[in-house]
């Protein structure tokens, strides 16, 4: 048969992802250290798994609304409205997802025409994209600069706006930079939306980690946001939940309302298991998000710190466990540098042209890993530089 006739063009016309090709290679190798995967290497805190746990004891395990337990809704409702001020019924305003990935895709395919613009600000997360064409849409990408600390000015913003312009994604804290967006400038990005009929895919999913000292500031608080912004977020970073596959997606009831309808046909319900669990999380974890925290902050200090003695210059990222450093000195690709350093020292990172073309020069060095780990990762990099005559 031909199957590239039958399959669908759109889909076909998709890149693959540029992180997979360098795990698949990573997972054929031994003594591999691998500083590519965006997961915590915390275990779920222990009350959260007890609660997955009794509810599996007690046979709960059946189909939920679809738009998920009205308790966890509750409870979303009082966290967004505790740590961001973000206030959102638990009605109509909110639905859970299966991981925040969902979320994002129900979004963009709820609210993009085939020809409308979507801006992607990048280097990002590398979802937004792919699933903008796949509802065939026109992505355009907004590059971000590290002297900017890879936030979105207002000034790159307006450039990228045309009439066809419908959803801008604003996905801070940044995966892969670590940039952040602070409330002046998210102000000055909110100046330029209102008047628009442009909607904002805030993507959360790192709002509680964050390391200036100051709370993570959500678009859809500033004056007339709200009505125009789909906040999404979930528990994988925050909560170490990863493998238990749970998002949610807030905002006006209009839209809502049609993202939920394209659950119900996708997806039914998020696992009933999961938001359990996730209720506790949202009662009693807020120690345990801080002692994370901490944690990768005294990583996120040592890598910067180790990666720049190298002659690796390293943007110091704010949010999120990435750190992004640039490797031009070595007048490698990305890619050429990624493969290399796998094959020469065992070393698994991503390069940075994975998260949009502006990524090219860098590579994503995920610190979501031990000390221990990252300590021998580090060492074997700066061993592959001065082989190679490259020192600070």
């Amino acid at each position: 048969m031909d199957y590239s006739w039958i399959l669908s063009r759109t889909i076909q016309e998709v890149k693959p992802s540029g992180i997979r090709k360098f795990f698949d290679l990573a997972a054929e190798m031994e003594n591999v250290i691998s500083l590519g995967v965006g997961e915590p290497d915390f275990k779920t805190p222990w009350p959260v798994r007890r609660a997955g746990i009794r509810s599996l004891e007690e046979g709960r395990t059946w189909y939920t609304a679809n738009a998920g337990l009205k308790e966890l809704k509750i409870e979303i409702s009082r966290y967004l409205k505790r740590r961001f001020e973000l206030e959102y019924s638990p009605d109509d305003e909110m639905f859970v997802t299966v991981g925040g990935s969902e979320a994002i895709d129900m979004c963009i395919r709820t609210l993009v025409n085939p020809g409308d613009e979507v801006m992607v600000v990048q280097p990002s997360f590398v979802c937004y994209g792919p699933i903008a064409q796949m509802s065939q849409a026109k992505v355009v990408p907004i590059a971000t600069k590290a002297e900017n600390g890879f936030s979105l000015t207002a000034q790159e913003l307006r450039e990228a706006i045309t009439p066809k312009s419908k959803l801008l994604i604003l996905p801070f804290p940044s995966n892969p930079t670590g940039g952040v967006m602070t409330r002046a400038q998210l102000e000055e990005i909110a100046q330029v939306l209102r008047g628009t009929d442009i909607m904002v895919l805030s993507d959360e999913i790192y709002a509680e980690l964050t390391y200036t000292g100051e709370p993570h500031v959500s678009l859809a608080s500033l004056p007339g946001m709200w009505e125009r912004t789909i906040v999404v977020n979930g528990f994988s970073k925050a909560y170490a939940m990863t493998g238990w596959r749970l998002g949610y997606a807030c905002g006006p009831q209009p839209v809502i309302s049609q993202m939920l309808k394209m659950h119900q046909f996708a997806i039914m319900c998020a696992p009933t298991v999961s938001q359990m669990a996730a209720v506790e999380a949202m009662r009693s974890c807020d120690e345990a998000i801080q002692e994370m925290r901490d944690e990768y902050n005294m990583r996120r200090r040592l890598m910067v710190d180790r990666l720049n003695k190298m002659g690796l210059t390293c943007f110091e990222p704010r949010g999120a466990f990435y750190v992004f450093p640039s490797i031009r000195i070595t007048g490698m690709t990305s890619a050429e540098f990624c493969e290399a350093l796998l094959h020469s020292k065992r070393v698994a990172v991503v390069p940075g042209d994975a998260f949009g073309a502006c990524g090219e020069g860098h590579v994503r060095i995920s610190y979501s890993y031990s000390m221990e780990h990252l300590t021998e990762a580090l060492h074997r990099i700066e061993a592959f530089l001065k082989e190679r005559g490259i020192h600070a």
